[in-house]
């Protein structure tokens, strides 16, 4: 029986270590995103202002 739970505890702290990388990877590829989210609202924003007509823009 001692066998079988310092097994499973072994097994238990490989998940939690692989668990913890996987977090690490998953935060680091949500800031990226976040990153490219931010560049690309930038962009259309600076490609609106520039197709933007002011003239029509004050019509009602």
């Amino acid at each position: 029986m001692e066998k079988l739970n310092t097994k499973l505890y072994l097994q238990n702290c490989y998940i939690m270590k692989e668990n913890e990388k996987l977090k690490k990877k998953a935060q680091l590829l949500n800031k990226e995103n976040q990153a490219l989210v931010s560049e690309l609202k930038q962009r259309m924003s600076k490609e609106n202002v520039k197709n933007s007509n002011p003239i029509q823009d004050l019509k009602p």
